[in-house]
């Protein structure tokens, strides 16, 4: 491959896009030289998916330039931009699951022996590009066979295979543990030798001092400023990024738990391994954490209270009463509400408005006595949800899925409070979503225990934990391993705590 003279392999100049209403991009910047590793930055919002899909063509630009390898571009599609050498590792994987890991990488270009597909050259020539990046996967295998961060070196090697000069990470350790994250880290500092650019994009402050080089701040549909990450530190690149000093990143405690309002007895899941013998108490207005290592089973708590797994044994108390759960149905009528981790596959209907989003959990509220659905009870519940979670919204019609993260989030809350919750049990509820949100929802998770909600909130980072609950109940390989207050403990108590029953 001949090495490029130029400066930049990719430079993006005075990108313009406007939607009805809204202008998503003004005179936007991008400029990614080789042998670098980009960070692009910016809550929720900012622009950054919509300069991408200008660069791949999903969406057409109304000003600006693009130039890649010193030629002015326009791709038409991804498969395009992918073949001239810019390519996109997404959080959606798009990859054929039931076919094998090498016919993923070859889709449409299989090697040839006269008319048939060669299976041999296919065979050692992904078995080259995986040790060239030192991935350990059998290229025979189906590709349903491999975990999340498996599929996403699948797809860096794919890029690498149509020796792409640009690669994308979107958000790209969201769902990995510690380790797949380190290995994938190696794997972009290969890319990074081999003279590719690499454009990162993450919410996490870590990981871009870790690995980049260079950093492209957005902020609403502008661009902020593009310099080496050398001498910036973490707190003003979020003021960049929000365009404000954030002197806290949590609201005012101003909760009081009263009195006790549910109580967990020896809850155990039916399908072993999963939780065993978990017991604890959760007061009226308290704010209850649930930390634990990757594996420790947090989820599978939440999920069994709330009759999506079956439990074994042990028992659950609401007011002093039993509450059986024995589905989803019913434990939202005994007042339990539930907002999942996956809020992509589980949460939202993302092709449908946010009217739909916000009621789907509480129809039976809204049939008149005929049965009919009440379009102005519909519309008053809807128009609730938008302004007590201050989702910013052109209108109740939109399709959910074109909000930000932060704002599908306060949809999805504000789904579940209209069910009247007194327990609501949020699983990683501000995951992928950026600064300036997290500390709105974390304000309104503050709002509903001043109501009196009893609430349990299972996190993975621990300075969320740390900042907004009253005690945290540490699990341990499907047991609670304890509960400590808040107040008086530490990262490393609760890491100690984490790792008790491993």
């Amino acid at each position: 491959m001949a090495e490029h003279t130029h400066e930049f392999l990719l430079e993006m100049t005075g990108i313009s896009k406007e939607f009805p209403g809204v202008k998503a991009l003004d005179k936007v910047n991008l400029k990614v030289r080789p042998h670098s590793i980009h960070a692009l930055m910016g809550e929720n919002g900012a622009g950054k998916s919509t300069l991408l899909k200008c660069l791949f063509g999903m969406y057409e630009k109304n000003e600006g330039e693009i130039v890649f390898l010193g030629k002015n571009i326009s791709f038409s599609s991804s498969k395009e931009a992918l073949e001239s050498g810019v390519s996109m590792v997404h959080q959606e994987l798009n990859q054929v699951l039931q076919c094998t890991v090498m016919d993923n990488i070859w889709l449409g270009r299989y090697p040839k022996k006269g008319l048939f597909v060669d299976h041999d050259k296919m065979y050692t020539d992904t078995l080259e590009i995986f040790k060239d990046l030192d991935i350990d996967i059998d290229p025979r295998v189906k590709v349903s066979t491999l975990s999340v961060s498996q599929m996403q070196m699948l797809e860096i090697a794919k890029a690498f295979s149509y020796e792409a000069k640009i690669v994308i990470m979107d958000e790209p350790t969201s769902s990995l543990t510690e380790k797949e994250v380190n290995h994938l880290f190696t794997i972009i500092n290969k890319l990074k030798e081999r003279g590719c650019g690499v454009v990162y994009i993450s919410h996490k402050m870590e990981e871009i001092f870790a690995i980049c080089d260079e950093i492209t701040i957005l902020r609403d549909g502008v661009w902020v400023t593009t310099q080496p990450l050398e001498g910036l530190d973490m707190d003003s690149i979020i003021a960049m990024m929000v365009g404000r000093e954030l002197t806290q990143r949590f609201p005012e405690k101003t909760n009081t738990p009263k009195e006790k309002i549910l109580d967990v007895k020896n809850l155990s899941a039916l399908n072993q391994p999963s939780i065993q013998d978990v017991s604890f108490e959760l007061r009226e207005g308290e704010i209850l954490g649930i930390a634990g290592l990757v594996g420790s089973r947090r989820t599978d708590i939440v999920e069994t209270i709330f009759g999506i797994r079956e439990k074994s044994e042990g028992e659950i108390l609401l007011h002093g009463r039993t509450m059986k759960n024995r589905d989803a149905h019913e434990a939202i009528q005994n007042g339990f509400a539930l907002v999942t981790e996956e809020r992509r596959a589980t949460g939202i209907y993302s092709g449908l408005d946010i009217t739909f989003n916000s009621l789907v959990a509480n129809v039976e509220e809204y049939k008149t006595s005929i049965g009919l659905l009440s379009n102005k009870k519909m519309r008053g519940d809807t128009q609730w949800v938008i302004d007590s979670m201050s989702v910013k919204t052109p209108s109740h019609e939109t399709p959910i899925g074109s909000l930000s993260g932060g704002n599908q989030q306060k949809v999805i809350i504000g789904r579940w409070l209209l069910t009247q919750p007194e327990i609501l049990m949020l699983d990683e509820p501000t995951r992928g979503i950026d600064v300036g949100a997290k500390f709105e929802i974390y304000q309104l998770i503050l709002d509903l225990a001043n109501k009196n909600k009893g609430i349990i909130i299972i996190s993975s980072e621990m300075p969320e934990l740390l900042g907004i609950t009253d005690r945290i109940m540490v699990m341990s390989n499907g047991r609670a391993a304890g509960i400590v207050e808040t107040k008086n403990t530490s990262q490393n108590e609760i890491l100690e705590l984490a790792s008790r029953y491993l």
